[in-house]
């Protein structure tokens, strides 16, 4: 399984020869200076919730690709309207896709459409396939409910937003590596807007003064696990 890191809350994952798009927000993106939106083409696109800065590419890559849209029940009404394949998730629920294993769970966060049109409640994803595991969290508070997936998963790794200000911070994002019982730890949703401005070295650092790993990717850079 490998991430690769395209900006933002942006993801692409290949998993058993599919790939997946993650919160596809690139075209907007004023930091992006070497993702090409053309080059992507993806069997799937995932979507933790409706704000603009995770949704606004998602119909131009899907009018190329014709991915399926992979959401909420109330995202994928709205894009299934549009004439767009979609599977509709809700929080707690899984599915076996034809790449390996889909949960929908929990996040804090709020969720509507750029025209106001209500997005649900927000989530995030766990993706298991031949023995590895990811989380991806979304934009989310640190929350309870993160205790609840080292239950029924072993983590490979985390996808944490620790930009602060919309979501959980440094500090919060250290906690939720606890709570979900993963130190190895993807950091994402920073640095694009003056409000998730982070210092990266210092954020490293508090991770490694508690034997963990930050990874923090410059665009298009991959992990594998």
């Amino acid at each position: 399984m490998e991430v690769k890191f395209l900006g933002h809350g942006c993801l692409e994952i290949s998993v058993n020869n599919k790939y997946i798009i993650v919160d596809p927000f690139i075209s907007g993106n004023p930091l992006n200076k070497t993702i090409n939106l053309n080059s992507l083409n993806p069997d799937y696109i995932f979507i933790t919730h409706a704000h603009q800065d995770h949704v606004l590419d998602v119909e131009k890559i899907v009018d190329k690709s014709k991915a399926t849209i992979v959401s909420n029940f109330e995202i994928t009404t709205y894009y299934e309207k549009l004439g767009y394949n979609v599977h509709p998730m809700n929080h707690g629920g899984k599915w076996e896709f034809d790449f390996g294993l889909a949960k929908y769970v929990n996040a804090i966060h709020t969720s509507s459409f750029a025209n106001g049109e209500y997005g649900g409640n927000p989530g995030g994803f766990i993706i298991k396939n031949n023995n590895k595991c990811i989380y991806i969290a979304g934009d989310t508070a640190l929350t309870y409910d993160m205790k609840l997936i080292p239950l029924e998963f072993n983590l490979d790794l985390a996808v944490l937003p620790i930009g602060d200000n919309f979501t959980m911070g440094v500090e919060d994002a250290l906690i939720a590596s606890d709570f979900i019982e993963c130190n190895n730890i993807l950091g994402y949703h920073y640095d694009t807007f003056g409000y998730i401005e982070i210092n990266k070295e210092d954020a490293k650092n508090k991770f490694k003064s508690r034997s963990k790993t930050l990874h923090l990717l410059e665009f298009g850079e991959m992990i594998k696990i």
